[in-house]
């Protein structure tokens, strides 16, 4: 089996769903998150540091995180869909790796006809308000992305993986992937430029790299 993952935010779409969720709890909600959030893709803390504090700050409901599926999907990126139905058709199979949250992912990977989907679950009251989340979830934490590709190689008995993505979780799987690709479209961190092997700013230009 060949394994392409896809990190989703400022990958697979331009936007940031966290940072989506907050803007729509208003202006104040919006600064403090957005802040957390490009220190956390930036390297500047750790991913677990600021999860729990952002989700708090946010307090995404069930309609919000609804809403902000939909938004995801108005912004896929353009060649998304093309190019994952060619990998697919030369023997790859996608999942999504994501340190973002699965119920505002899902209805982009059903588009993309992804079955797979590695991200953190939200827990919601009977009522559809936040409750919690799963806080075992790998991508809650620095090391979570390479610690789910560790599992994947050794359940799936992988032949190949690849990961594209453009943050610092993203980046820290080059080590135990067979080909990290950084993705800088919608944002080029610094760090990712500089350490990965490969960047890319469309995601068909994979067909030709992984050829």
């Amino acid at each position: 089996m060949k394994i392409i993952c896809f990190d989703c935010d400022s990958t697979l779409t331009s936007l940031e769903g966290i940072d989506e969720l907050a803007r729509l709890k208003g202006d104040a909600v919006f600064k403090k998150v957005e802040e957390l959030t490009h220190d956390a893709m930036n390297g500047k803390v750790a991913i677990d540091e600021v999860f729990s504090q952002r989700l708090e700050i946010i307090q995404p409901d069930r309609t919000t995180c609804q809403t902000v599926a939909h938004l995801i999907l108005e912004q896929i990126e353009p060649t998304a869909k093309s190019t994952i139905d060619a990998l697919r058709a030369k023997g790859w199979t996608p999942m999504i790796l994501s340190g973002g949250l699965t119920q505002v992912i899902q209805p982009l990977a059903e588009f993309l006809n992804i079955s797979d989907i590695h991200a953190v679950d939200l827990i919601f009251a009977s009522d559809g308000s936040y409750a919690s989340f799963d806080t075992t979830a790998p991508p809650t934490r620095n090391g979570g992305k390479p610690e789910i590709i560790d599992q994947l190689r050794k359940q799936l008995q992988a032949e190949s993986i690849v990961m594209v993505g453009d943050g610092i979780s993203d980046l820290e799987t080059q080590s135990t992937v067979d080909h990290f690709i950084g993705f800088t479209r919608y944002i080029a961190r610094e760090k990712v430029v500089q350490e990965a092997k490969n960047c890319i700013n469309s995601l068909d230009q994979l067909i030709d790299i992984l050829n």
